[in-house]
């Protein structure tokens, strides 16, 4: 019974890590779109809100924005679908928020003789399920888009599932190079693969798929952005045009649609992480410490390896983060059918010549 407790307590806490650190990155986020953008168009930015006088460069501003959003009225239009209107929020945050549960952390941690994974579920095909969890959210949007029984949000609804479509299958077909090249759709697999060195002797550059597979990191990084609906690629709102398939919500139901587009943000930047930038690795550290490749090495204790490969995935993480927003303040937007033209004459063909050249190497150099 104990034993069974204890195994219940180690999986909540995973899953709890997981869901505490998605949701405080998508809060932050908020903050930090604001003052990226402020720094790039020479602005002070948001800095108003503050408790007991204390500002701190604006970080208030998220708590301020979830109050506000709690106090509105929430409003329900009178021909709307009113079941699937106040569903719909919901489905979009909910397949956003468990779309991380598969992306690995950390590698093992053992306490009491228990070996922990540092990833909120182990599937032995986690890209397939974050791939059908992404997928999902967007039927939230389209029911948002179909219960507002309003023209413009069922065009935007119509937009984010062409979108989606486009996106998913080019996000499907730049991966396969990714489990071709480690021999597997397990990510924590994934992530131990980049951590040999590039070609098995190349001991400065570890294997990396950013090295391994460059083409397949710029196309997943295009049909990402896609997939969270954000400029270049936000023509499902497309406020100069349609205003979007949110036009009808207001309170907290429009705040849970903004959540789910940032905590989609993060989910893009942590697989990115996973597939791409080796995960929680980092270079020349082993399950003992540092081994570098002049000889010298740095004795470390597993707690302290652990804290190390934690604090490497959040920060790479946060990177990429900061880069998509970078993105998202530097292009303008694609018309639709600049975007479906991309996504089917160049992301897709692309991602498929991909696919041949890894078989092709594969088959060449096996090892």
């Amino acid at each position: 019974m104990s034993a069974t407790l204890t195994d219940l307590g180690i999986a909540l806490g995973r899953v709890g890590f997981v869901m505490l650190f998605v949701l405080n990155m998508g809060g932050l986020l908020t903050w930090v779109e604001r003052k990226q953008s402020a720094v790039m168009q020479d602005r002070i930015g948001a800095n108003r809100a503050s408790i007991f006088g204390l500002r701190l460069f604006g970080l208030f501003h998220p708590l301020a924005d979830a109050i506000k959003m709690l106090t509105k009225e929430d409003f329900v239009p009178a021909r709307a679908d009113r079941a699937l209107f106040n569903l719909a929020p919901l489905v979009s945050v909910v397949f956003a928020l468990v779309a991380f549960a598969a992306i690995p952390f950390g590698d093992v941690l053992r306490v009491g003789g228990r070996e922990i994974p540092l990833q909120a579920v182990t599937l032995n095909a986690g890209i397939l399920y974050v791939f059908a969890m992404l997928s999902l959210g967007v039927y939230g949007v389209m029911m948002a888009g179909w219960a507002s029984a309003n023209n413009y949000a069922l065009l935007g609804g119509q937009r984010a599932a062409a979108l989606m479509i486009t996106a998913e299958v080019a996000i499907g077909a730049s991966i396969m190079g990714v489990a071709m090249t480690y021999g597997s759709l397990d990510m924590m697999e994934i992530v131990r693969g980049q951590g040999r060195p590039l070609f098995g002797w190349l001991t400065w550059i570890p294997a990396w798929g950013i090295v391994t597979q460059p083409l397949a990191f710029i196309l997943f990084l295009t049909a990402g952005i896609a997939s969270t609906k954000r400029i270049p690629f936000d023509f499902p709102e497309g406020e100069s045009e349609i205003i979007g398939y949110f036009v009808e919500y207001s309170g907290m139901k429009f705040g849970m649609f903004m959540m789910a587009d940032f905590v989609e943000t993060v989910v893009i930047a942590g697989m990115t992480t996973a597939l791409f930038l080796g995960g929680w690795q980092v270079p020349h550290l082993a399950a003992d410490g540092f081994h570098f490749p002049w000889g010298a090495s740095v004795p470390l204790s597993h707690m302290t390896v652990v804290i190390l490969q934690v604090l490497a995935f959040c920060l790479k993480v946060a990177v990429m983060c900061w880069f998509l927003m970078l993105i998202r303040w530097t292009l303008p937007r694609f018309r639709y059918d600049q975007a479906m033209r991309l996504g089917w004459l160049g992301l897709f063909p692309l991602s498929i010549l991909n696919i041949v050249l890894t078989g092709l190497l594969i088959l060449w150099w096996p090892a």
